[in-house]
């Protein structure tokens, strides 16, 4: 019996486990949302909501106090990358300076196509789609507007239309007809299979 035993194992040992979340927690961070599926992002979620209180905690501290270093190691633990630290102190932390708790939300997103698990996406609250903010961008004219992006079937096409060469060698008003009427077929084993 599993009592009191409050994670999810994933199928991984421990090291392969603490390795996993500690890239989503900083891919989750750098880019404030993650695709992954819904046992993933259920342990993703404690794990970066206390790297947020960590982060938030030291907002707090006094000015000549160690609490900032130690605050900064702390995180350091668990995300190696420097940037992303930075990030979680100057810019995500105190947008939750008031906040209690309840840093990230999961999203259900489906099921995946070829394994067919559920899939979530990881979102740290308050970094939700913006449609203006990317519409603003286009609307101005000062930004070039991209090229339309050919479909799969354009991009067929076009593969076949340039791997065909023109038929010059004969004018259009003729055609040659000898051998057109003639079906070329193998001949069928006689008896047996």
């Amino acid at each position: 019996m599993r009592h009191r035993v409050k994670h999810r194992k994933l199928g991984r040992v421990t090291e392969h486990r603490l390795a996993l979340l500690r890239n989503q927690a900083t891919a989750l961070i750098q880019f404030e949302r993650v695709h992954t599926t819904v046992a993933r992002g259920k342990e993703l979620r404690p794990f970066v909501e206390k790297l947020i209180s960590v982060a938030k905690r030291s907002l707090n501290a006094p000015e000549k106090s160690t609490h900032h270093v130690i605050a900064r190691r702390t995180v350091a633990r668990d995300i190696v990358n420097r940037d992303v630290v930075a990030k979680l102190f100057d810019e995500i932390a105190p947008r939750f300076a008031d906040r209690q708790g309840g840093y990230t939300r999961l999203l259900r997103l489906g099921h995946r196509r070829g394994d067919s698990a559920e899939t979530a996406q990881v979102e740290i609250v308050g970094s939700e789609y913006n449609p203006k903010a990317v519409t603003a961008d286009k609307g101005d004219g000062s930004t070039p507007a991209e090229p339309k992006k050919k479909t799969l079937g354009e991009r067929i096409r076009g593969a076949i239309g340039a791997a065909r060469k023109p038929e010059t060698d004969q004018p259009k008003g003729k055609v040659d007809k000898r051998g057109a009427g003639k079906k070329i077929t193998t001949p069928r084993k006689a008896g047996g299979s």
